[in-house]
């Protein structure tokens, strides 16, 4: 387990054994989520594309109109 410190600008500084393990390089682009009060960073890699690969689709077929239905939804919650 490692501790990390947060800096005026919310940086972090990922330790480098965790950066060598999953080949995180300088440049590299992760994805940062919340879930249950812990904060997960997730590399994107080709593989999360190819796994991503059809799931935007909109049952219309017109992706936008998707997203801005779903974000009028989510004013009301």
């Amino acid at each position: 387990m490692f501790s990390i410190t947060v800096s005026s600008k919310g940086q972090i500084i990922l330790p480098s054994e965790f950066r060598k393990k999953i080949n995180i390089e300088k440049g590299a682009k992760l994805i940062v989520e919340i879930e249950n009060n812990k904060i997960i960073l997730t590399p994107v890699k080709r593989e999360f594309f190819e796994n991503l690969a059809g799931s935007l689709s909109s049952p219309k077929g017109k992706l936008l109109s998707s997203l801005i239905s779903e974000k009028e939804k989510e004013k009301y919650l």
